[in-house]
């Protein structure tokens, strides 16, 4: 098993190096230059999109409102790699690595924009009355049947990927939590998590949304105006580690305390490598939830989406980032989640490891509710709308399996699918710029008065 292990490691290593890093951010930057800096100009206008709502949608049709599909996406984003992978990031990369996720994820906005756009465009209503888009339908309906096999291999992978990164491992990080913080016994947490997982998935991409939409912003919420109390706590320090992040991503990171060091190109690797695990640009997976919104124009719906990358990695991320810096517990040798909450336990001593434990854990839950409705749409691609109602049983008998043990195998699995997700969608969006840009200049056009 070791062995096989290993294997994947070198597998995942590679699909994960310099390459495919340099893939994902040069297609942001492509697309951002492509489109002339908008995904820069036009964020005030997607938050203005998004409180308006369908009533403001003129001939719409969808199954979900801007917001919970906005809502579903976040809720895939916004999750372990907010709170897990930050630190790990800081750990490895030191205080640089924050800089390169803050670049990952403004280059990533033209990305995310540009995927919903094509998602948006090309998506179809199944027999059942779905509403399905994604990659796989994009690369199929906007390069034709001929390129129909590059969709399916997306599909095949963002079903694997939503039983691995979007089910297993996140149960097992809520079931970790609880019981090294409340010595909630692991097999009681799956029970729990199947019932409620079941009765949420049962309903469908709608109760899905309207879940998400209630717990997402809540949780975001709490996670950031405790962070920010943390934050004004150490306010006198606030100067010093902005500063401290933005030299040291140019600069090799000094030994300190138990923090052993780092290159600039650790900084690099770690920011950028953890700042597309957290926002998800480039993946793919954010697109297949806004293709089910309520919409009238594919361009609107990008400007809203784009928001999803805004907040998971400039806001929230920050937020765990800057908690850790102003405490200074980065430099205690600790690192994942362990090394978050002593960041929240310095400043609220008595219950701040805890809070970290229950962010984690409705992080973690919204992200498996997010990555059904992923693995579902790319199941109906595959197998029609008779595989819908399956998928929803099998994906709900794994929640528990995911909770009882190791699961070191399905970790490196789930990172090697998420990038195979990438690589077919990348080609779809770049193949398929021209038409992004068509659409971005008709709507332009035609919308001169709310322009902002």
């Amino acid at each position: 098993m070791q062995g096989l292990i290993d294997l994947l490691q070198v597998v995942s290593d590679v699909l994960w190096g310099p390459a495919m890093l340099v893939l994902l951010v040069g297609t942001g930057v492509f697309l951002t230059f492509k489109l002339r800096f908008l995904t820069f100009r036009k964020i005030p206008q997607g938050f203005a999109y998004l409180w308006k709502g369908r009533k403001h949608m003129g001939d719409a049709s969808g199954e979900l409102s801007p917001f919970n599909a906005l809502m579903t996406a976040l809720a895939a984003t916004i999750g372990t790699g907010n709170i897990v992978g930050v630190a790990t990031a800081i750990y490895f990369g030191g205080p640089g690595a924050l800089f390169w996720m803050w670049v990952t994820a403004l280059a990533g906005m033209a990305t995310k924009f540009a995927e919903i756009v094509l998602a948006v465009h090309y998506r179809e209503v199944t027999p059942a009355g779905n509403y399905v888009g994604g990659a796989m339908y994009f690369i199929k309906n906007g390069l034709g049947k001929k390129w129909a096999w590059l969709g399916a291999c997306f599909a095949v992978f963002g079903v694997f990927a939503s039983f691995g990164i979007g089910n297993l491992v996140q149960n097992n990080s809520i079931a970790g939590a609880l019981e090294s913080t409340f010595s909630v016994p692991t097999w009681l947490t799956g029970v729990a998590l199947f019932f409620i997982i079941g009765a949420v998935v049962i309903g469908g991409v709608r109760r899905i949304g309207e879940v998400a939409g209630r717990i997402v912003p809540l949780m975001a919420f709490i996670y950031i105006v405790i962070s920010l109390i943390i934050i004004v706590l150490n306010i006198s320090e606030v100067p010093r580690v902005f500063a401290f992040v933005v030299a040291d991503a140019f600069t090799p990171t000094a030994a300190q305390g138990g923090f052993i060091g780092a290159s600039v190109m650790m900084a690099i690797r770690m920011g950028m490598a953890r700042g597309v695990f957290s926002n998800e640009a480039g993946l793919g997976s954010a697109p297949i939830a806004h293709a089910a919104a309520v919409t009238s124009s594919p361009v609107q719906q990008g400007f809203i989406g784009m928001l999803d990358v805004f907040i998971d990695t400039i806001i929230v991320c920050s937020m765990t980032a800057f908690v850790v810096m102003v405490t200074d517990s980065w430099t205690t040798g600790l690192n994942g989640a362990a090394l978050t909450a002593r960041a929240f336990e310095t400043s609220l001593p008595g219950f701040g490891a805890g809070i970290v434990a229950v962010c984690l854990t409705f992080f973690a839950l919204t992200t498996c509710l997010g990555w059904v409705v992923y693995g579902e749409r790319c199941i109906i691609y595959l197998f029609g709308d008779k595989a819908q109602k399956p998928f929803r049983i099998i994906f709900c008998l794994a929640v528990p399996l995911g909770c009882l043990g190791k699961l070191d195998i399905v970790w490196i699995l789930a990172d090697i699918f998420n990038a195979l997700m990438a690589i077919p969608n990348l080609i779809g969006v770049l193949l398929l710029s021209p038409v992004i840009c068509r659409l971005v200049n008709e709507y332009l056009a035609t919308h001169k008065s709310v322009e902002f």
